[in-house]
């Protein structure tokens, strides 16, 4: 009974005109407001939570001065799922706007519910909870066969990590060259985005290289096609990095995802839902999936080395001669890359500690010290956020080369519509 009437009261406030047979747009867009209110209210209670907001400032300050109580949001977030429930429609664009708004306002309840502490997810729940799906499990050993690989790729004395380390820093970008690196790998990145897909003529960013974070790029999105890229330099910054973070954080990837987001959707359909981005949700494990698929859009092939070798090794003032090499060690250390997630896995699952989570990730995924503490502050701060850059990309590249035309420019249309509209992890598989 609670539960009705608590459902009644926000439909009367809310001035809604429910049926359970039609789709009202009026009813959507009003959800979609409040959706909006709820997550910049959750905002108040989570610094993290609120990755990008471009909508009425008065919104904002309006969640600044009510800073609404968790359970209330809780108990709004399912309200307004409940409304939607009732919205029926065909259209294909119609129907997934509103899985997408259901399934954000589930994974919003879930955070405010991690917050208040009423409940305590493991990794795979947390992981189904905020981002709609639940990553593959492997056994630690299955990565035995890649580090041999590696350790006869490698040989001399020291450990395993010690060699990987020594190999690794002949490809350390020098800090003095990092800008016009930076420069020249996002231009490439630009230039080969802009030939598929069409960039709003006054998109534009700004790139920092900072320090003391717990990652290594980050994309803040202003609004109106305008984003703050920055770098952490806080370890050393491998030459293969420059088109990694070129294309993951600008083009084809959160820079361009986000400002066709805001034109296609934002300003075009009328979506207010999408002048929002919470980063513990469902529209994270798109956006980081589609990020790192989008480097192989961008790159296919045996691109991105033939192009690092020819610009970047030189700019970077380091040896061209090693790059095959250097790729060769690349393909096999990218095999590991589950490994991070098994680790994070037991460690949020308390099997392990803080320093047995260091240990494994220098031993499985072969980092420093330095690099395996910074994983380890990611984890402690992002929880089971990891899953949606190996997990993503390949939730990401499987429905992009899914679709029937597989020739690059069927791909870039096909990646192009999902950047473009409102898709769920759940709906990739």
């Amino acid at each position: 009974m609670k539960r009705i009437v608590l459902l009644l009261l926000v439909i009367l406030s809310f001035s809604f005109k429910v049926s359970a047979f039609n789709f009202s747009e009026q009813t959507v867009n009003e959800v979609a407001e409040q959706y909006v209110k709820l997550v910049l209210a959750l905002g108040q209670h989570d610094k993290h939570y609120v990755d990008a907001y471009y909508g009425p400032e008065k919104w904002q300050q309006e969640a600044v001065e009510k800073k609404i109580d968790l359970r209330k949001i809780v108990v709004s977030a399912k309200s307004l799922q409940d409304i939607l429930a009732l919205q029926k429609t065909e259209d294909e664009s119609k129907a997934l706007r509103l899985s997408y708004l259901k399934t954000q306002l589930g994974a919003l309840a879930s955070r405010a519910l991690m917050l208040i502490g009423n409940v305590k997810y493991n990794f795979d729940q947390e992981s189904k909870a905020l981002y709609d799906t639940q990553p593959p499990h492997y056994q630690l050993s299955e990565f035995d066969a890649t580090l041999a690989k590696l350790n006869d790729f490698l040989p001399g004395k020291g450990s395993l990590v010690e060699r990987v380390i020594t190999f690794r820093s002949q490809f350390t970008i020098p800090e003095d060259k990092l800008q016009k690196v930076f420069d020249a790998a996002i231009r490439a990145c630009r230039e080969r985005t802009k030939a598929y897909i069409q960039l709003l003529p006054n998109e534009n960013f700004t790139l920092e290289f900072v320090k003391d974070k717990p990652w290594s790029g980050y994309n803040w999105y202003k609004g109106n096609a305008f984003s703050l890229i920055q770098v952490n330099t806080d370890l050393e910054i491998e030459i293969s990095r420059a088109v990694d973070l070129g294309c993951h954080e600008g083009y084809p990837g959160h820079h361009t995802y986000n400002g066709l987001l805001e034109a296609n959707l934002v300003k075009k359909n009328g979506w207010v839902e999408f002048s929002v981005y919470p980063l513990f949700s469902p529209q994270s494990l798109i956006a980081e999936g589609s990020a790192n698929y989008g480097i192989e859009m961008a790159f296919p092939g045996d691109e991105k080395i033939k192009f690092e070798k020819e610009l970047l090794f030189p700019l970077a003032g380091l040896s061209p001669e090693l790059a095959e090499k250097y790729e060769k060690f690349s393909q096999l250390i990218s095999k590991l890359n589950y490994a991070g997630n098994e680790v994070a896995r037991l460690y949020m699952n308390k099997e392990i500690d803080q320093d047995e989570a260091s240990l494994m990730l220098q031993k499985y995924s072969l980092m420093s010290e330095k690099k395996a503490q910074q994983r380890v502050r990611f984890i402690d701060t992002y929880g089971a956020y990891v899953i949606n850059y190996n997990w993503g990309k390949d939730l990401v590249k499987s429905w992009v080369e899914s679709g029937p035309d597989q020739s690059s420019l069927g791909r870039w249309k096909r990646f192009t519509k999902l950047l473009s509209s409102p898709r769920l992890p759940s709906t990739l598989n």
